[in-house]
């Protein structure tokens, strides 16, 4: 089986953080991630938004995720069991992740109220 790749904290950039948070699907599973106490498996994540994700795209945000160094991935069997690595991130780039996490909340709520964000 292929070693996952989880780059050292050091060699993090806020470019890859960014693009990695710069789609829908992959920002709602790293606040869901990141809000948790516990590892997620990927099949938590098989609905987002009430619309299904198919498994090989599930897999592809995972890998974006993994390799920007916002997550961690360990495989559990035929698991895959996510965490987060914000406190490792917060080290290097203080308040960037939760400024992230806090302009999509805002975000959301625009749209949920009807408000354009754009």
């Amino acid at each position: 089986m292929k070693t996952l790749y989880h780059p050292p904290l050091e060699s993090v950039q806020v470019e890859s953080i960014l693009h990695a948070l710069a789609d829908r699907v992959r920002v709602a599973i790293f606040m869901d991630i990141s809000a948790s106490e516990c590892p997620l498996t990927c099949s938590t994540f098989l609905k987002i938004h009430e619309k299904p994700i198919p498994k090989s795209t599930l897999s592809l945000h995972f890998r974006i995720l993994r390799e920007a160094g916002l997550i961690r991935s360990v495989r559990q069997g035929v698991e895959m069991h996510n965490t987060s690595r914000c406190k490792e991130i917060d080290s290097l780039f203080p308040g960037l992740l939760q400024s992230i996490v806090n302009a999509h909340k805002i975000q959301l709520e625009g749209q949920q109220r009807g408000v354009s964000t754009s």
